[in-house]
């Protein structure tokens, strides 16, 4: 237990003292707020506009997160930054000599990021939420409508599930500039590529950004994905087990 201790107390230390994984989870806030005020606002003003048909399926909830989307690329290098620098400044190897024991070491380092992304992820969710129904004025949600709060807190649960997801990518993969090579083609270009075309678009629907998004949906008109908002979040948790498995079984068999 005192080992535990001790190697939740060095991760605390070695991310509040880099100076850009702190600023990442900054811009995480400002972007995903910023952005989804500016899209709730124009859709405040184009809302006449709008057919019969997209009034209908009109989510304010979801559209005061559409900053979400370049907001989590903030996260995905905070998860990054936390696990691979010290593959690139070489102190993995003064960091497992204090903790020999890997499990230990990686899931401590993991327990700490995640719940700093938590925090910035609920945050930002509960703000991007007030701020972009504000800015919708008349035609915004409250957080007691139905489906609203659970919208809001997965929300910041998927913040969460994206740094932690890339926290066990950058494991496997042991290298910043590698990981994200990987990692924001893929979400921002690949994921999206993949659930606009019709014959690739069943397969888009099981990716974790995709299917992690669905938590955040209050109306659902019109949908055809085959499960419903927490059946995504649950792909999405599996994806995320799946990058932490294959993460610490990369630690425990390579030297660092």
């Amino acid at each position: 237990m005192a080992v535990v201790t001790q190697a939740l107390r060095s991760e605390w230390t070695k991310i509040r003292s880099v100076r850009s994984t702190v600023w990442t989870l900054g811009l995480a806030i400002v972007v995903t707020v910023a952005l989804g005020a500016l899209i709730s606002a124009l859709t405040k003003k184009d809302f006449g506009n709008l057919s019969p048909k997209d009034k209908i399926a009109f989510d304010p909830t979801f559209i005061s997160f559409a900053g979400m989307g370049l907001g989590q690329l903030a996260l995905i290098v905070f998860g990054v930054l936390v696990v691979a620098n010290e593959y690139s400044t070489g102190m993995i190897r003064t960091s497992l000599a204090a903790v020999p024991q890997r499990a230990t070491f990686l899931f401590s380092k993991i327990a700490v990021a995640a719940l700093l992304a938590f925090v910035v992820g609920m945050i930002t969710s509960f703000v991007a939420f007030f701020v972009g129904q504000a800015m919708l004025g008349d035609y915004g949600a409250t957080l007691g409508d139905p489906g609203v709060p659970r919208a809001v807190i997965g929300g910041g649960l998927y913040m969460t599930l994206i740094a932690v997801f890339s926290m066990g990518v950058a494991t496997m993969l042991r290298s910043p500039m590698l990981s994200l090579g990987i990692l924001m083609p893929f979400f921002f270009l690949i994921s999206a590529i993949l659930g606009n075309v019709s014959a690739t678009k069943k397969v888009g629907q099981y990716l974790p950004d995709q299917a992690g998004q669905k938590v955040m949906q209050v109306v659902t008109v019109g949908s055809d994905t085959p499960y419903g908002p927490w059946g995504g979040f649950a792909i999405m948790v599996l994806w995320v087990v799946a990058a932490l498995i294959g993460g610490y079984a990369v630690l425990s068999r390579r030297d660092a």
